[in-house]
């Protein structure tokens, strides 16, 4: 294989080898099992693989794995607590934002990221956290409701 990743994805050590030319996206999904994190463009432009690394959204189709030696990985899998959902995930259900499903992991995660910076973002900061993230089913209105409400939990908490 040739490189010896150690990093952390969802609090869990992980040491895997992997290729020079493997993608994050790969790793997450062929080799560790996570499959929330979709690929879908393989280009970056689409945003389905969207994770969080070391704090920062990242387009997982574009990162080397190689790259993410010795980050903090966070993907769609980390984020539910035991029988929890994490409240953009709530958010997301309650609102209607799941049409098909195939964006929501990479807006969640994007959002996630926008949240942890900016705790309290306009909705023009909104629209800027998600994008380059992609939906062909709601016309993001329900995923604007869907902030909007994961905003007014995290009042809560």
């Amino acid at each position: 294989m040739g490189w010896l990743l150690k990093c952390t994805v969802n609090g869990n050590p992980v040491e895997i080898e992997v290729a020079q030319d493997e993608t994050l996206l790969t790793v997450l999904r062929d080799r560790l099992g996570l499959t929330g994190t979709k690929g879908s463009c393989l280009e970056g432009e689409c945003g389905s693989c969207t994770v969080i690394v070391d704090g920062r959204a990242v387009n997982s189709c574009l990162v080397l794995a190689a790259q993410v030696q010795g980050s903090q990985v966070e993907t769609i899998e980390g984020l539910e607590k035991g029988d929890t959902l994490h409240r953009l995930q709530e958010a997301f259900l309650t609102t209607g934002a799941v049409q098909c499903g195939y964006c929501t992991p990479g807006l969640i995660m994007a959002a996630k990221a926008m949240l942890d910076a900016n705790p309290s973002p306009t909705d023009e900061e909104i629209l800027a956290g998600l994008e380059g993230n992609i939906c062909r089913c709601t016309g993001y209105s329900a995923i604007r409701e869907a902030m909007r409400v994961a905003l007014q939990e995290g009042a809560r908490e």
